[in-house]
């Protein structure tokens, strides 16, 4: 009898201590919504958001602006990856680690974009857990007659044996209408299968995290060739209002995170296909015309000290 009881406890012991190994840590992609610094950049259209323009963006809502973005980040105890986009430059985004507690961890990839405004893209990476092997862009030319847009960002990672690509995007938006501007969208999105292909042809166990605001839904074009090679982790189940952003009182999911599906093993690096989630904190929401939506920065030209006109998403990362 004693004997039966102690390979009990030893059996109990042993699945602890497995479990016990399996760490977790998330992913989050964030439209911060015009995340500009308060300086004038030469070659850019920023006058907008400097302390004489229209919107009069001074230090005192810039530091607002950072302090709201790191409110929600803190959520997740600094999370492995961090996607951005509409941020200005690399030193707003160092600005978001530094005030966030993440100096010492975090680390950010960026490269300038040929977006006219500066709208670019970037990284934020836990550097205690991953190793920054590689970063690059895939800049692509839009239709004759378009204005540059901003590149695709990618980092290429190593945790432990395991090799992670995480990619950004911001995909041109809806101007002109959904159907007049869906040609734009199909280039980035070409242009990123390509490099996704690439990765895959090249190495097969190479798992890969894309993110991003595609400016479509799931069932539109352009996210459904993304979504012939990975899976897609946002859906209508993922939040409470089933979109990350509100159009004349619509809710639509433009927020995507997909992954590569090795990211299903259960082992090594990997996620659960319904771990993805839109956030639904109340202070990133407010009422307009009797409908919920985003607590936006700006609302026309007047200031809301909201957070962003699109709701973060996240997915869930295991390490085991």
């Amino acid at each position: 009898m004693m004997i039966k009881i102690s390979l009990s406890l030893l059996f109990t012991l042993c699945i602890l201590s497995v479990q016990a190994q399996v760490k977790e840590g998330s992913v989050i992609f964030y439209n911060v919504e015009n995340l500009f610094d308060t300086l004038d950049t030469a070659d850019k259209n920023d006058a907008e958001f400097l302390p004489s323009g229209k919107k009069k963006w001074d230090a005192k809502k810039y530091n607002k602006k950072i302090a709201n973005i790191n409110k929600y980040i803190a959520l997740f105890d600094q999370p492995v990856l961090i996607g951005l986009c509409e941020i200005e430059n690399k030193q707003v985004v160092q600005d978001i680690v530094n005030s966030g507690g993440m100096k010492e961890t975090h680390a950010v990839v960026h490269t300038e974009s040929l977006d006219m405004r500066g709208i670019d893209n970037a990284i934020i990476y836990d550097s205690t857990i991953l190793t920054l092997l590689e970063n690059g862009v895939v800049r692509f030319d839009l239709p004759e007659g378009s204005r540059p847009t901003r590149d695709i960002v990618w980092a290429k990672f190593c945790k432990d044996k395991e090799i992670i690509y995480a990619m950004v995007n911001h995909w041109p938006s809806r101007y002109g209408g959904a159907e007049k501007s869906e040609p734009k969208r199909l280039v980035a999105a070409k242009n990123a299968t390509e490099f996704i292909d690439s990765i895959m042809n090249a190495d097969k166990k190479a798992q890969i995290i894309f993110m991003g605001d595609l400016n479509d839904h799931p069932d539109n074009a352009a996210p459904q060739l993304i979504s012939e090679s990975l899976t897609p982790m946002i859906t209508a189940e993922s939040g409470v209002h089933k979109g990350t952003s509100s159009y004349r009182g619509e809710w639509g999911i433009l927020d995507h995170i997909m992954v590569s599906k090795n990211m299903f093993k259960k082992k090594g690096v990997y996620t659960a296909k319904d771990s993805g989630k839109i956030a639904d904190n109340e202070y990133l929401l407010t009422e307009y015309k009797g409908n919920i939506v985003p607590f936006r920065t700006y609302g026309g030209g007047k200031y809301l000290d909201g957070y962003s006109d699109h709701l973060p998403v996240h997915i869930t990362l295991k390490f085991k």
